[in-house]
């Protein structure tokens, strides 16, 4: 795909990958094409039972979204402050693009409700590469909005959950890396 031009070898990429600050993302963010390529490698990834048990809902009208925003935080605290209505307004304008990820478990499949839970979660992680690999920046966030069940029903279905916002964008400063584990903390071997 030629949507994958920053990509120089497996390894490297996803070395390389690192998360932005989506409040420090500039345009441009991927147009319609990169972003379709995006979304179509991020449905490439585990999912057993073929349930593609996680959706994708590109927000469009960020106007729109900062209203469905601060309606749902009033309604969960009716005398909110200044401060926090400015947080919720600043959190739907940034970046150049935003996904929401929703997670769809089936009660009815003999598919553990978990190993849905984590397809879902892979499919972020991919659109994430996927998005590195265009040459962009991602930054997977959650925070009250993810719970809020007026933001789930203005985004989803019944039974849906946000597994969190993914913004897209061009970094305007270099990353920071973080400290990452070592791996003799993270990796044992058996028996």
């Amino acid at each position: 795909m030629d949507a994958f031009n920053n990509l120089t070898t497996p390894a490297t990429l996803l070395a390389t990958r690192r998360s932005g600050k989506a409040r420090d993302m500039v345009a441009p963010g991927p147009d319609a094409a990169q972003l379709t390529a995006i979304l179509v490698a991020a449905a490439r990834v585990p999912d057993h039972g073929k349930l593609a048990p996680w959706r994708f809902v590109v927000i469009d009208d960020r106007a729109a979204f900062a209203d469905l925003l601060d309606s749902a935080y009033r309604a969960q605290k009716p005398d909110p402050g200044r401060l926090e209505l400015e947080a919720n307004a600043a959190f739907a304008a940034q970046a150049p693009c935003l996904v929401v990820v929703l997670s769809r478990v089936d009660p009815v499949s003999h598919i553990p409700a978990w190993e849905q839970q984590l397809s879902a979660g892979a499919a972020i992680m991919q659109l994430l590469n996927a998005a590195h690999a265009a040459g962009f920046v991602g930054n997977w966030l959650t925070g009250w909005a993810a719970y809020s069940d007026a933001v789930i029903a203005a985004l989803g279905q019944p039974g849906d959950r946000i597994v969190g916002f993914v913004f897209l964008g061009s970094q305007s400063r270099a990353l920071d890396e973080r400290p990452r584990p070592e791996l003799a903390a993270v990796v044992s071997h058996w028996p």
